[in-house]
């Protein structure tokens, strides 16, 4: 098989020629066509997340060490299966869960995988993931059927849009006339606009310092924009019911926070990185909750499927390039140059 490979944190990928791995048991060998690439990519890439005040959580802590596969977002085809490995068949076309727990523990059992407490394999994360012709797959419970999704699309599924789906349903119900602010309206932001039209909210602010990801986010159908960098930006965001922030820095976290009606609720699910610091009296008093929310489980990932399969989501701008380009990809969205999504094609490359 083929994959692009980083040998050291931060330093290009290179191109790599090795075995195909075999299934065994109830495992699953996928055929990637498409890879998704994601922000937390960099992170991994550049191996540390910043934690604030100097303090770094580096990756190798969480079993990434190099030379290390990237790639959360798989989508391909059955290859070959493992003689326990039932319910798919060689041909079909699958989605990969990528957040893939011990299946063990009590939380995993729960069905919430991406939160398992005792041995996470997240695929790209902490096991070889998507950068690759190739995927092993532990089950086939974690393989969705996406017929009638356009492949490049349905990669981002895995990442982008079952972390937003799962994050809005941590948000409050919004009221007549009330507002849910996005703050970021990269890749993850956009579909969060298609989310939460989706499950009828109506007035949503999208929040960016980019004003072309702002002109984004209103062809999207955020029915207003606020440029955060504005001196007036808290003023125009005051008062909004929730804000769900995709970015995760000190200076979106504050807007936020700040911005919440009374018993209003900020989320966070960007990974910028940084600390936070609010004064504790507060929270109380204004009875606003502040929740965190990581990726999204298996039925949430059906779920955005479903929705996805009906057209009740719009696809946030995707530029599908070459997988030997993987290396521009991740420059271009370090320096913030994308508008929506990139995905990797795969389907060319020798195996």
């Amino acid at each position: 098989m083929i994959s692009y490979q980083f040998m050291e944190h931060g330093q290009p990928l290179q191109k790599v020629i090795s075995s195909t791995p075999q299934p065994q048991g109830t495992e699953v060998l996928v055929r990637v066509t498409r890879a998704g690439v994601c922000h937390s990519d960099l992170h991994i890439w550049d191996g540390y997340f910043d934690l604030g005040g100097g303090k770094r959580f580096y990756v190798k802590e969480r079993g990434c060490v190099p030379p290390f596969t990237l790639g959360h977002e798989p989508f391909g085809i059955v290859e070959k299966l493992g003689p326990k490995a039932k319910g798919v068949k060689v041909g079909q076309k699958r989605l990969v869960f990528p957040w893939i727990g011990c299946g063990k523990c009590a939380v995993c059992k729960a069905g919430h995988d991406n939160l398992c407490v005792s041995g996470t394999r997240y695929l790209g994360v902490n096991r070889a993931g998507a950068y690759s012709t190739h995927v092993l797959v532990p089950h086939p419970k974690y393989l969705v059927d996406t017929a009638g999704i356009d492949d490049s699309f349905a990669s981002t599924l895995a990442c982008s849009a079952v972390t937003v789906y799962s994050a809005v349903k941590k948000l409050p119900q919004a009221g007549k006339g009330e507002s849910i602010a996005v703050l970021g309206c990269g890749g993850l932001g956009l579909i969060a606009i298609s989310v939460l039209r989706a499950q009828g909210v109506k007035n949503i602010i999208g929040c960016d310092i980019d004003d072309a990801k702002l002109e984004a986010a209103r062809r999207q159908g955020a029915s207003s924009t606020v440029n955060t960098r504005a001196a007036d930006a808290a003023q125009k965001l005051a008062g909004v019911a929730g804000a769900i922030d995709l970015v995760g820095s000190p200076a979106t976290a504050a807007l936020g926070i700040g911005a919440l009606r009374k018993g209003g609720r900020y989320v966070i699910c960007g990974l910028f990185g940084g600390e936070l610091v609010h004064p504790l009296p507060p929270i109380a008093q204004r009875a606003i909750g502040i929740v965190g929310s990581y990726v999204g489980n298996l039925q949430e990932l059906k779920e955005v499927v479903a929705l996805a399969k009906r057209k009740k989501l719009k696809p946030a701008p995707i530029e599908t390039r070459p997988a030997d380009r993987a290396n521009s990809a991740l420059e271009d969205l370090k320096a913030g140059r994308v508008v929506g999504r990139v995905v990797l094609d795969f389907s060319s490359v020798s195996a």
